[in-house]
């Protein structure tokens, strides 16, 4: 895949880059065990995007792989998630006994997050009907190679244990397992500059 397919979405392209999200998380272990019914998934997925990764469009950190096959939601350093939105969400739409636990599951996730200046890969998905095809490899490939520069970090949250290898093949490192009540595993993830 060429570089020149790889384009910075604007803010006015932000829906789009939802949309792609949407139907690459559709499967996702822990993202459905969070948003379990169909109806709320629809409608809360792009919400939750948004207050995780939307800071990226502000920063011209979010990546696509042209024509919107692949999205990658970038928070440069000292840019964090929407915690305030994130905790609305939460507590609006996922079953209240599961609440406890994802709430656990953010604290832990915490924990591993680094203090120390560094790039955050807040989501990464690839429309099902491009996958396999390296658009997600394209996506890290490129802004690695900018983290590498800057000599910073990465960091990461795998919610689905397949993709775990996806990302030691780009030099990141498993720090520990995240997990609550029923939840699936997360692997929060590290990688050095190289």
């Amino acid at each position: 895949m060429s570089d020149s397919q790889i384009k910075t979405a604007t803010l006015a392209e932000a829906d789009r880059c939802y949309a792609v999200l949407a139907l690459a998380f559709g499967r996702d272990p822990a993202i459905r065990w969070m948003f379990s019914h169909p109806w709320q998934y629809a409608q809360i997925f792009p919400l939750f995007a948004q207050a995780f990764g939307g800071e990226a469009f502000q920063h011209n950190t979010a990546t696509y792989v042209d024509p919107f096959k692949a999205v990658a939601l970038w928070l440069p350093p000292s840019t964090q998630p929407d915690e305030q939105a994130l905790g609305s969400l939460i507590q609006q739409a996922v079953d209240p006994e599961n609440q406890t636990a994802v709430f656990s599951i953010l604290e832990q996730l915490g924990e591993y997050h680094p203090q120390a200046p560094h790039w955050h890969l807040a989501i990464i998905g690839t429309d099902p009907v491009h996958q396999g095809q390296g658009c997600g490899s394209a996506l890290l490939t490129h802004t690695l190679a900018l983290c590498d520069q800057q000599q910073t970090p990465v960091y990461l949250e795998a919610t689905n244990a397949r993709n775990v290898s996806l990302y030691q093949t780009q030099g990141f490192e498993v720090l520990g397992t995240v997990q609550a009540g029923t939840s699936p595993t997360l692997y929060p993830m590290l990688r050095h500059p190289q």
